[in-house]
């Protein structure tokens, strides 16, 4: 029996790829080059080059399709990156918990910018009351994180196609509405709470940044209206971030197209008002994104309900 066993362990490992030729595999696959997947794991390009030649040999099928210095992956190499990514974040995961101790409960959690403070803090405060003791790590940055490479076990993206070999839940298909200081609209506003004669120094545009092309402007609001009326960006105030565009709006230093999720607590408090019930989506849902071992811890499970609103 002893032998049997050791030979069936045997088989197992044989049918192992090698390590290595994995881990270049998939971050050249991340990448999608091997020159940045050669700076990310401190090597030579040529010798990511090698550990993919030793991966598709030991196969038996080409990975990427190779031109100059570009990359693409094959249909065998689409196949087996997101159980590549999924096993190594697993690994990771592994050998975190192990390094960190069990008995110390730690969670690192990653968000865009504009939904840290006022957005994300609130739902962390909630589940420090069931956890008290946890300790939570919070890393603001913008896509594309590596999850596995960081140590992180929860991402908040928006959009859903960021990171396809990781376990995605829907959270939350944010709109934008038009909100100002009740003082504000007193001083500056009208009976009827319309926009259309607004001077167009009263408003305030948000720069959503060269990553984002789907979010509305006030074009688009103004569109959905019926009202045709362009704003001279260069005459209002500018925010670099959705959620300073709020805040700028609670200042009272004008009128924002702020983010339903960043301005509801101000508008439930009187701080904000509504000035239209006309509302434009974003044009992605904001996700969680979770390695496959982070997925079912249960202080990951909690946030999750509590950033999607849900009975925790």
């Amino acid at each position: 029996m002893v032998a049997i066993d050791f030979l069936l362990k045997e088989q197992v490992m044989a049918a192992l790829p090698p390590l290595n030729a994995v881990k270049a595999f998939e971050v050249a696959a991340r990448t999608g080059s091997f020159v940045l997947a050669a700076a990310e794991l401190c090597v030579s390009s040529a010798a990511i080059s090698q550990q993919v030649r030793n991966l598709e040999t030991f196969l038996g099928k080409q990975l990427f399709v190779r031109n100059g210095n570009r990359i693409t992956l094959t249909d065998a190499g689409h196949a087996i990156y997101p159980q590549t990514s999924r096993a190594l974040s697993d690994i990771a995961a592994m050998t975190q918990r192990i390094q960190e101790g069990e008995l110390r409960t730690r969670l690192v959690v990653s968000v865009p910018f504009s939904l840290a403070e006022i957005w994300l803090t609130p739902k962390l405060a909630e589940l420090l009351e069931v956890y008290p003791q946890m300790s939570i790590d919070i890393r603001v940055e913008d896509d594309p994180v590596d999850l596995a490479r960081n140590n992180i076990d929860l991402r908040i993206s928006y959009g859903d196609y960021h990171y396809p070999a990781l376990k995605m839940t829907p959270l939350i298909h944010d709109e934008v509405l038009p909100v100002c200081t009740p003082e504000f609209w007193y001083r500056y506003g009208n009976n009827d709470f319309s926009l259309a004669d607004i001077h167009e120094s009263m408003f305030i545009h948000t720069n959503w940044g060269p990553n984002y092309a789907s979010h509305p402007t006030w074009h688009d609001w103004f569109s959905k209206t019926g009202n045709p009326r362009h704003l001279d960006t260069s005459r209002g105030r500018r925010a670099g971030l959705s959620s300073l565009a709020t805040s700028m709006a609670r200042m009272g230093l004008g009128i924002a197209l702020g983010q339903r999720i960043t301005a509801q607590t101000d508008l439930e408090a009187g701080r904000l008002i509504a000035l239209s019930t006309t509302s434009i989506k974003l044009g992605h849902p904001y996700c969680a994104f979770t390695p496959n071992a982070m997925a079912e811890r249960t202080e990951v499970r909690r946030l999750l309900q509590l950033l999607g609103n849900k009975a925790a």
